[in-house]
């Protein structure tokens, strides 16, 4: 325990920026391939030079298909994989479950239900009222759960059923809202089964906005995040109030879920694969890794999107297929490994 304590409060170098570093890399890899490729090929060297406004860039169909359709939607694509990936690590953290992730709460089911009454009840610009309500749901639905367990921060078994109930009763009442407003059918459940096909500069710049500020709080406090992993008197003893910060935590992660919910749709599993395979690669168990796992998530879900985009071209799967093809089985695997541990 003192060698955990040790490294909660920063004593013990457990970090290495290389891993960082490669991530970044990565990202900025996919990214390429995500605006390069498609049923109109454009080359590297073409984008560079339209992109920096050198001599010699794309111009016309070729210009428009690059700024215009695949740059918003890369942009999108990272920053929701970033939101969902790093609330995901949030949650197994603040709740001491390595199977927890905004979904199991109810987060996310709660923030559908909010876009979902934005996009029936919207008359006007219903991106000015996506994130409003969809923050509003998702925060209703985590508190809700809270309450349903018996206390605030209850037993990480007890919040996670709390949680499935209440995500479960926001579907059956997003259903419902669905089929009254049938008009309103079709985009809602485009939306659901989640896309990026709407992505463009508005919705870039409402939804980077509310997400950096999310994540830039919870890499703030990621060092004192590893101090939820103790028990709140050894929290205390490192000079950290856990009630204080898992509210804070809790609250940002709600924003950053809530926020790419009502930009994307529902895309599953982010949340859990994401924060694992880093863990898995770095051998840590940490959250100053949280930049990291903004990183990763962010080009999993611009790699994911390629290939919903690609993989039945001229055709598209939504995206949230693609991730749980990869999730479901991964966190299977999770679970196994968990109950095997444990017994």
């Amino acid at each position: 325990m003192k060698s955990n304590q040790r490294e909660v409060a920063g004593i013990a170098p457990i970090w290495n920026w290389k891993i960082t570093s490669l991530c970044a890399a990565f990202l900025l890899l996919v990214g390429i391939a995500a605006i390069s490729f498609g049923p109109i090929q454009i080359s590297f060297g073409s984008i560079i030079k339209t992109l920096f406004g050198f001599k010699g860039g794309l111009s016309g169909q070729d210009r428009t298909v690059l700024l215009d359709l695949r740059l918003p939607r890369a942009l999108l694509a990272a920053l929701v994989g970033a939101a969902l990936a790093t609330s995901g690590a949030v949650y197994q953290s603040v709740f001491r479950n390595p199977l927890a992730d905004p979904y199991l709460l109810g987060a996310a089911s709660g923030a559908g239900l909010g876009a979902t009454i934005a996009i029936t009840n919207s008359h006007g610009n219903v991106y000015s009222l996506l994130p409003i309500f969809s923050f509003i749901g998702g925060t209703l639905a985590v508190l809700t759960s809270f309450f349903i367990s018996g206390k605030f921060f209850a037993e990480p078994q007890s919040l996670l059923l709390s949680g499935i109930a209440v995500g479960s009763f926001a579907t059956a009442v997003q259903t419902y809202l669905q089929q009254r407003h049938s008009a309103s059918l079709r985009p809602v459940y485009s939306w659901i089964l989640g896309e990026l096909t709407s992505a463009n500069w508005q919705v870039v710049t409402w939804s980077s906005f509310y997400i950096l500020s999310a994540l830039i709080v919870l890499i703030s406090v990621s060092k004192q995040l590893d101090g939820l992993m103790l028990s709140d008197e050894e929290s205390f003893s490192l000079g950290i109030n856990p009630n204080r910060l898992r509210i804070i935590a809790v609250a940002a992660a709600t924003l950053a879920t809530a926020t790419a919910v009502s930009a994307s749709g529902l895309i599953g599993f982010v949340g859990i694969v994401v924060p694992h395979l880093v863990r898995g690669v770095t051998h840590r168990v940490t959250n100053r890794n949280l930049l990291t796992i903004a990183l990763a998530g962010a080009a999993f879900l611009v790699l994911a999107d390629l290939g919903a985009r690609t993989l039945l071209s001229p055709a598209e799967l939504p995206i949230g297929v693609i991730t749980a093809f990869v999730g479901a089985p991964f966190f299977l695997v999770v679970l196994r490994r968990r109950r095997t541990g444990s017994a």
